[in-house]
């Protein structure tokens, strides 16, 4: 080898280490789902501001995707289901859609319905990004909470229902007749909350008067021939906010209840809920489930959504993966493991926070008879004179701090119980009193973000100080990770009269080890099939605990995250179903091995 060719070799091979020494950090997202929330115009007459997303309808067209939320004065356009642009349509329903449906139909036209006063047309267009939308010429009655899918056959279905009475109905209608009615009507399913724990009404499915739970928001999936009739109960303002299933040979039904319901629920953990929503076919053949997740705030209806990989298991049994709900997730683009946590924890739980100012300090709870309970909390200082926070690392999205002023001199400081490698922020921004009603253009969120191992020295890892996005939600997941014990948010500008945040969240890799397995765990159903009480002992080490259950040992679909506490009561069982049960310890370094399966007669 002469002198040159060996320059160049050691060359290539010096590249090649970097490379691989350079950590690839993959494309993630995370619930609740980072998009522009629009402000709602319902409740401004009592100057309550809010934004909200909620009851979801997604659908592919022409290998693109299209997102329809609730009074949301437009919709979303993604190529890839993580980022999403907002369309503002040229021609709309006066008030935004409500519980809006929308059907692809053979790649030739989107259809769309969801009126807000429960009757109107059905809107259609071949170039949904073009915002241009026809409507039919009928009048279309009942249609709240609707559903339309149109099958191989081009015969076409309405669904709709949303009442604590009545159950849902299906109606055929002529696609090829302005949409009219063409006489056959049938009632199909409704709640049977004596049989189904989950069905009934309430926070953690308890209300001390109301037993009835609202059943709502169907949406119809074909699969293998299969028709399986979605729906969500028992209350969208609730942690236990879920979808459930009836499965039949025939879109008109008799529907037969799934044995596994419910099958998208996620009632632990930062933000509860995942029903009201539809199950979406990746051009890839991936099924993804979004629902709506319980903000519940500033009001009942103050929502966000979501979005969990959905399957159907060897006996046709269809359930999403909404363990670890609501930490990063590797994204559609993942070759196997699209959709599934992709194993970073939290690293800012219980960080001790400082604040630049404080204006108020509030927490809130969804008590179990409906109410909010709101404790505004004492103003707290260390004992070097700083303004402290709990709120802004306690895992709740209720909670809240306000600053004095909206302005660049507020900032936020967290400091970790243990170093660790970060990965990723999300910034969960809190709408108090922000004076905004309606989908606005024009508003953004800027801000910096910078760590310190030693919280002397500080590196800028984020700057968003120019950005012109509107990020109530922000995730951000950087290019490069980065060692550090310390994190600062310096505030510049965001939407409304006040700065406020609900939660700071820092996603990454401890340096520790994880925690052991559980030891100790007890399942004792009670005298009410419904109902299951579940004790195990104290993991050293343990930030909290993720009880896994379902119908057989291998198939523990549904999951419940809890923090600080070594004991939980559940009441959202079927009565005669037999279940299986497992728990798991986790904390900042990672997630211990599951216990043994118990089987619960």
């Amino acid at each position: 080898m002469n002198k040159l060719s060996f320059i160049i070799a050691s060359t290539l091979l010096v590249i090649s280490s970097t490379i691989r020494a350079q950590e690839i950090v993959p494309q993630t997202y995370c619930n609740p789902l980072d998009i522009d929330y629009t402000y709602m115009v319902y409740n401004s007459a009592r100057n309550i501001s809010y934004r909200s997303g909620a009851d979801p309808a997604v659908v592919e067209f022409r290998g693109e995707y299209y997102m329809f939320v609730t009074r949301s004065f437009g919709y979303w356009h993604s190529t890839n289901l993580v980022t999403w642009d907002f369309i503002k349509p040229q021609q709309w329903f006066f008030e935004g859609s409500n519980a809006p449906t929308a059907f692809n139909y053979k790649d030739s036209l989107v259809y769309f319905a969801g009126d807000p006063a429960g009757y109107g047309s059905i809107l259609y267009t071949d170039d949904p990004k073009s915002g241009k939308w026809t409507p039919t010429a009928s009048i279309s009655n009942n249609i709240q909470d609707s559903e339309l899918f149109i099958d191989d056959d081009g015969k076409s279905y309405l669904y709709w229902g949303s009442s604590n009475v009545h159950p849902i109905r299906v109606k055929m209608l002529d696609k090829d007749d302005r949409f009219l009615e063409t006489g056959v009507r049938k009632e199909l399913i409704n709640l049977v909350e004596e049989e189904h724990g989950w069905e009934r009404f309430g926070e953690n499915n308890f209300h001390p008067t109301l037993k009835e739970g609202y059943m709502e928001g169907a949406s119809m999936t074909k699969h293998n021939g299969k028709y399986y009739l979605q729906y969500a109960a028992p209350g969208t303002q609730f942690n236990v906010y879920g979808d459930g299933v009836y499965i039949s040979d025939s879109p008109l039904g008799p529907f037969t209840y799934m044995k596994n319901n419910p099958m998208s629920f996620k009632p632990g953990g930062f933000t509860n809920g995942a029903g009201h929503g539809i199950t979406v076919k990746q051009t890839n053949g991936q099924y993804w489930h979004f629902g709506t997740m319980a903000l519940a705030s500033n009001s009942h209806w103050e929502r966000r959504l979501c979005m969990f990989p959905t399957y159907f298991d060897d006996e046709g049994l269809m359930h999403s993966n909404t363990h670890y709900g609501d930490y990063p997730r590797y994204a559609p683009n993942h070759p196997t493991k699209a959709g599934e946590h992709c194993g970073w924890m939290l690293l800012s739980y219980k960080g001790k926070t400082t604040v630049s100012s404080s204006k108020q300090q509030i927490k809130k709870s969804t008590s179990t008879d409906d109410e909010v309970e709101i404790t505004e909390m004492p103003l707290e200082k260390s004992d070097d004179g700083e303004i402290l926070s709990k709120v802004l690392t306690d895992e709740s999205p209720k909670s809240f701090w306000v600053a004095e002023a909206n302005d660049d001199q507020q900032w936020v400081e967290i400091e970790m119980l243990n170093p660790g490698k970060i990965y990723a922020f999300q910034l969960n921004f809190h709408d108090h009193e922000s004076g905004i009603y309606t989908r606005t253009e024009g508003l953004r969120h800027r801000f910096t973000i910078e760590v310190s191992a030693d919280g002397q020295n500080w590196k800028t890892v984020v700057d968003r100080s120019k950005s012109y996005q509107d990020t109530p939600n922000a995730y951000i997941v950087l290019s490069q990770a980065v060692e550090g014990k310390y994190v600062r948010y310096n505030n510049i500008e965001v939407p409304g009269n006040n700065f406020a945040l609900s939660e700071i969240r820092v996603f990454g890799l401890g340096f520790g080890k994880k925690p052991s397995s559980v030891k100790g765990f007890m399942v004792d159903r009670e005298e009410d099939r419904r109902d299951v009480s579940l004790s195990w002992r104290p993991v050293k080490g343990a930030q909290g605990y993720n009880i896994k259950w379902g119908i057989a040992p291998d198939k523990l679909y549904q999951s419940w995250l809890v923090y600080d506490t070594t004991e939980h009561f559940m009441r959202c069982l079927d009565r005669d179903t037999q279940y299986y049960f497992s728990i798991e310890s986790f904390n900042e370094n990672g997630i211990s091995e599951k216990t043994e399966v118990l089987e619960v007669k």
